[in-house]
């Protein structure tokens, strides 16, 4: 959605989704260059099966690793990024891959701010997460921590698998939009200020609850 005024033909909202069904493929979005490092290194690695790297038109930063998780952490599927725990757990994980990575992080600044504590996780490749530890899995996604958030700019068929019941998506179920790249991605809400207040938004549901 992000590289101009093409509309449908460039807006290819369900191919993850197909990726991520394909049998003995491995999925892997990097969210930025040393992510995309490595993912050329699992890639180099598999040799068994095959390996779809899937990379953004758009310019993305190039996150702090002394700040950061290292990028080798990839191997694993996802990752926590940052720990959002310093003052106790956190309140919300938001989860995203590729260019909405950079994307959740600053959302991540905006909740400080309002005092709501989230974990950041990057999750570059479903079926290298799968394939981890029950016990690895629990530490980057906690069953206690029900408000999750998942951030992608593509159809969120299955990312109900990671959110669960009570989490929320920001996605994309159509195409069809014409207008400059960051234009289309702010109407469809992928701004850190919108990601935070749904965010902010699901923390309260999922408290009341």
């Amino acid at each position: 959605m992000g590289v101009g005024e093409y509309g449908p033909t460039h807006e290819p909202v369900e191919q993850l989704a197909a990726l991520r069904a394909m049998p003995n493929l491995v999925d892997i979005r990097p969210c930025d260059a040393n992510e995309t490092r490595w993912a050329w290194q699992v890639a180099l690695e598999a040799h068994d099966r095959p390996t779809a790297i899937v990379l953004t038109r758009q310019s993305v930063p190039t996150l702090d690793r002394s700040v950061f998780a290292p990028a080798s952490m990839l191997r694993h599927g996802a990752y926590v990024l940052d720990h959002g725990a310093s003052a106790g757990d956190p309140e919300i994980i938001l989860i995203a891959s590729g260019s909405e990575v950079a994307l959740i992080v600053k959302a991540a600044e905006l909740l400080k701010d309002a005092g709501i504590r989230a974990r950041l996780v990057s999750m570059p490749s479903w079926r290298l997460f799968e394939e981890q530890s029950a016990e690895y899995r629990e530490g980057v996604l906690p069953a206690r921590i029900r408000a999750r958030l998942a951030v992608e700019a593509a159809s969120p068929l299955g990312w109900e698998r990671w959110v669960g019941l009570e989490g929320a998506i920001m996605s994309v179920n159509r195409f069809g939009a014409s207008a400059p790249g960051p234009k289309v991605l702010e109407e469809y809400g992928f701004t850190a200020q919108r990601v935070a207040e749904a965010a902010a938004a699901l923390r309260s549901r999922t408290r009341a609850g």
